[in-house]
């Protein structure tokens, strides 16, 4: 019992060390490779320390004596490079959607936003891509769809959440249904531009989920929006 005390107390020290180490490395390593995506170092940074923790955990209950430090230092490794590949490939798919938008985005029209390591937002003004109360996309907005399909034909790894969402004008009922109908159409022409439909999911938030006040038409403007949720899935290990 009092052997085991010991080896879990050398375990969990090991553990700490090894994660504060995987941290410190990857900082290293982002201050010598300037030219990486910043999504990328933060990547690995994540991965590398959640592949130690991990692998200290696996680590120990195969072996209590030492597994921890070996599975750390095995498992930062690992998730050290899954984390950098990750944010390369949204970094890459982020620089081609900016650079294939860069009208777009410079008329307000659509947005590209990195919200988290995996996941890149694509906003598309209502304003532009459909008439008020209608869910048929613009014959004008559909070059900037085409753009949009482009890029995402180059990226087979990601999965696509295309989601409707509408101002608290009207009845709440009519909204949540637009806002539905507004994101199938999107998808019905990314899957008619050659998207396999098995990327593509849409859903409708209605008048949920605003991101400025409703109070005034500049706000209620804004609300009037299609979103694209641009996600790589779990890697498996």
């Amino acid at each position: 019992m009092i052997q085991e005390k010991t080896n879990m107390k050398q375990s969990i020290r090991a553990l700490a060390v090894i994660t504060a180490a995987a941290f410190v490395l990857g900082a290293a390593g982002c201050a010598s490779s300037p030219n990486n995506g910043e999504k990328t170092k933060k990547g690995a940074l994540t991965g590398a320390a959640a592949g130690a923790v991990l692998g200290a955990v696996v680590g120990y209950q195969k072996d209590p004596s030492g597994g921890a430090l070996r599975g750390a230092v095995i498992g930062a490794a690992a998730g050290g490079a899954l984390g950098a590949g990750v944010g390369a490939y949204m970094d890459k798919q982020q620089a081609d959607l900016d650079r294939q938008l860069a009208a777009e985005k410079a008329a307000k029209q659509m947005e590209v936003e990195r919200v988290q390591q995996d996941m890149l937002r694509v906003t598309m003004s209502s304003e532009v891509s459909f008439d008020v109360g209608k869910s048929n996309i613009k014959a004008g907005f559909q070059p900037s769809l085409d753009k949009v399909a482009s890029v995402f034909s180059q990226y087979p790894e990601t999965k696509l959440t295309i989601v409707g969402h509408t101002d608290n004008t009207g009845k709440e009922e009519f909204n949540q249904k637009l806002s539905e109908d507004r994101a199938r159409a999107v998808v019905n022409y990314l899957i008619g531009k050659g998207i396999a439909a098995g990327r593509l999911t849409a859903t409708g938030r209605g008048e949920l989920e605003p991101r400025y006040s409703n109070a005034d038409a500049g706000g209620r403007a804004k609300n009037r929006r299609v979103e694209i949720l641009v996600q790589t899935p779990p890697q498996q290990g």
